[in-house]
């Protein structure tokens, strides 16, 4: 079975494309490309399906037409329609730091050095100008910039990031309520 901890999201299917079972394909990650992938990995109805790639074809950086085994035609391609995609960690595990997108982050953990861990990151916020990490601190969201000069080390494998944070930059409550 496979767990959302060993995945993560490369893109969404948006609609069928043709009449042959074609999807059209936008991606955050061309991972599948350079690793070569057999197969692509969908949620439907909560668990997560491996389907094997037949073909694909890039139209744009960011956009493919994907040709799924077993799908032959618009009518079985249209249950994919707004269908997230998602790819093996273990593949974004051998990728060198600089090579992997933001979409691999959400699901790590994140560790502070001096106050340990800080919880989950839930999404990456890239429509400002700081790239920030979205954190699930016990329930709270924490914003916390997804800077390299506070990255002290990434470990791909079990998703974990390192993070060495300036003096007052998390305003996180240690005192105790009596």
């Amino acid at each position: 079975m496979i767990r959302k901890e060993d995945v993560y999201k490369i893109g969404v299917f948006n609609k069928p494309h043709g009449i042959h079972g074609e999807l059209s394909f936008t991606f955050t990650d061309d991972i599948f490309d350079r690793v070569e992938a057999e197969y692509l990995i969908c949620q439907l109805d909560g668990i997560f399906v491996p389907f094997f790639l037949e073909e694909y074809r890039f139209r744009s950086d960011f956009t493919a037409l994907v040709k799924l085994e077993g799908i032959d035609t618009a009518e079985r391609a249209r249950m994919f329609t707004n269908v997230e995609v998602y790819f093996p960690a273990q593949h974004a595990e051998d990728a060198a730091p600089g090579e992997l997108t933001w979409d691999f982050f959400v699901g790590c953990r994140v560790e502070e050095v001096k106050h340990g861990d800080l919880g989950e990151v839930t999404e990456v916020d890239t429509t400002t100008i700081n790239t920030l990490f979205v954190v699930d601190y016990q329930g709270e969201e924490l914003l916390i910039p997804a800077q390299e000069e506070f990255i002290r080390n990434i470990d791909q494998k079990h998703k974990v990031i390192t993070m060495e944070l300036p003096e007052g930059l998390l305003a996180l409550d240690e005192t105790e309520e009596v």
